[in-house]
Parts: C-alpha cells; structure tokens; sequence
C-alpha cells in the first residue's frame, strides 16, 4: 500500500486546470472560429472552405499553447506581457497574409 501526501504541490502552483483565465482563452478561440461559420449561414460575402477553418484552428490553437507555455514558464509580468503581445503579433501577421497576401 503506497502512501499520499497531502501536501504535494502541483507544477502549475496549485492553481486550477479550469481556472477562469483559461477558460476564457480558449473559449475565445472557440468563438473566433464559430464567428465566420455563423456568418457564412447570413452572407455571401463571407466564404470559407474546410481548409480555411483548418488553417485557422491550427493557427489559433498554437496561439493558444503558446501563451499557456508563456503564462506557465514566464514569472515576471513584463516577461509575460512582451511575449503575450509577440505571439498576439505574430498571429495577427500570419493571418492577415494568409487573408490577403500582403508580404
């Protein structure tokens, strides 16, 4: 029989899996994506293939893991704040080329 302490700390601090910061974020995504699927039922205006959603998953769910790597690893707020608006950047970059190919 193997005993448990009951004073173990978790990596993330003790802090909860489902805390509400997270959930936010990754609601949000979810709403990101669900916004362009609800507006192609209302406009023609607004077409996107399987790929596009694809594309746009993959990219907001790097986003995501990204910024959970940030907040997880990254103690200091201004740590956190410089690479939490690197990564905002490089996906609001990535996504304008794949809209429009500016670059």
């Amino acid at each position: 029989m193997t005993h448990t302490s009951s004073h173990t700390v978790s990596p993330d601090g003790g802090k909860p899996f489902l805390n509400p910061v997270r959930v936010i974020g990754w609601g949000l995504i979810a709403v990101l994506l669900a916004i362009p699927a609800i507006a192609m039922r209302f406009t023609h205006e607004v077409n996107w293939t399987a790929s596009d959603f694809v594309f746009a998953a993959v990219l907001l769910g790097a986003a995501g893991l990204a910024f959970e790597l940030v907040f997880w690893r990254a103690r200091a707020l201004q740590v956190r704040l410089a690479l939490g608006l690197a990564i905002l950047a490089l996906v609001l970059f990535v996504w304008a080329q794949g809209a429009v190919g500016i670059f």
